[in-house]
């Protein structure tokens, strides 16, 4: 079984993740290949990355960015493997077995489709609103688990025909839900998946108001979704739609964003602090899609 092992990359320096890999696949005599493509990065971590290409078996860079949807299907073009393990290019390798557990996974259990290995966080950045976030919302932390709504993207491995037959949905251009919808689609086709322990350690400096700012344009990215119908089995169960739904069907949302915006400024000055609450982020996102659906 031959691993494609690809790397999104983006204004990032990817050297430590690339021979992290390429020594444990030195060490072990796994088959696999790992390909780089470069979304439009700074010149700067052009140059950086450049030293990689005899490193690995292909490095690609794109002129102008494509958004975190298209590069994935992108790799299908140069991916020879039979399955592709895709890794955030933020990333560390935690373990010394990382591509074997996953390998032997696989071996054990031909039919799996789909393996999602979580994440941790690099405890320098735990105390940022999106690291908080990702603890308490989106880092898996069970052995093993078939719940498909753990699945993010920073981590996992799929099979090339998997991926083939359910493409990311490239409409989804800006940051925002590609990971949901995503694995919706793949759920509702009964795609055979597991969620085990095997994370890598997510190291994201993104500060508090650059993490605001993504998460407006998250909404945005869901509003758009919900103006087709075709989208709503994808999303009704996330839960800031569901809240914003509620609110439109029982004529709330004026009543909301009066209550709101008496308190927003108090919101806003905690997201922004050293010690920012999950639960103002929820009222945050939640008033920033019922202004655009009002």
């Amino acid at each position: 079984m031959k691993v494609s092992i690809c790397i999104p990359v983006y204004n990032f320096d990817v050297r430590e993740l690339v021979f992290d890999l390429k020594k444990e696949i030195d060490n072990q005599k796994i088959d696999a290949e790992i390909i780089l493509i470069d979304d439009a990065s700074d010149v700067a971590f052009k140059s950086i990355n450049e030293e990689l290409n005899s490193h690995v078996e292909k490095q690609i860079f794109l002129e102008k960015n494509i958004g975190r949807s298209r590069i994935r299907n992108l790799f299908l073009q140069y991916s020879s493997g039979e399955y592709l393990l895709f890794l955030d290019c933020d990333v560390k390798i935690a373990g010394k077995t990382f591509l074997w557990n996953y390998i032997s996974e696989i071996n054990k259990h031909p039919d799996l489709e789909l393996i999602y290995g979580s994440f941790t966080i690099d405890p320098q950045y735990a105390s940022t609103l999106r690291n908080r976030y990702s603890v308490e919302r989106e880092i898996f932390s069970g052995s093993r688990s078939y719940d498909f709504s753990l699945f993010k993207t920073v981590n996992f491995i799929i099979s090339k025909k998997t991926l083939e037959k359910f493409p990311f949905d490239e409409t989804l251009t800006e940051y925002g839900y590609e990971d949901f919808v995503f694995a919706k689609l793949l759920e509702q086709n009964k795609t055979k998946f597991l969620a085990m322990t095997n994370p890598v350690v997510h190291v994201d400096d993104t500060n508090n108001a650059i993490f605001l700012g993504k998460a407006e344009t998250g909404m945005e990215s869901l509003f758009r979704l919900s103006k087709n119908p075709q989208n709503s089995k994808l999303i009704k169960d996330i839960k800031v739609y569901k809240a914003a739904i509620m609110l439109k069907r029982l004529g709330c949302i004026p009543l909301f964003l009066s209550a709101y915006k008496a308190f927003e400024k108090k919101v806003r000055a905690n997201l922004l602090s050293e010690n920012p609450s999950i639960r103002y982020f929820d009222f945050y996102k939640l008033a920033v899609l019922v202004r655009k659906m009002k």
